[in-house]
């Protein structure tokens, strides 16, 4: 992965999105992206693999729900909440509601 990388939410539908949050790993990743406003790939606390980690991350900047941007050597990565939001209204913020204890 090099510079900024994102898909257009454009192109993504809807079940890309609930199939990208179907899993534990990868729902883990975006409570603390969304608690973290942004986190370094290596700096996940999830237990797993880099490698497994790293399939994770594609899957979520596949379904839009995450970018990954370049940082000097290190890669970051950030929720794309508005933008989800603006795309499928409610459906990230209802799923982090309850991920964060807040619904």
């Amino acid at each position: 992965m090099r510079g900024s990388e994102q898909v257009s939410l454009d192109a993504v539908e809807l079940p890309a999105v609930l199939d990208a949050l179907a899993d534990p790993v990868r729902l883990e990743v975006i409570r603390q992206l969304a608690a973290a406003d942004g986190v370094v790939t290596g700096s996940f606390q999830v237990g797993v693999t880099m490698s497994t980690l790293s399939h994770h991350l594609k899957v979520l900047l596949a379904s839009g729900i995450v970018r990954v941007t370049q940082e000097g050597r290190y890669r970051r990565c950030e929720l794309r909440l508005a933008e989800v939001e603006h795309r499928f209204p409610g459906v990230l913020t209802a799923i982090l509601a309850i991920l964060c204890g807040t619904g």
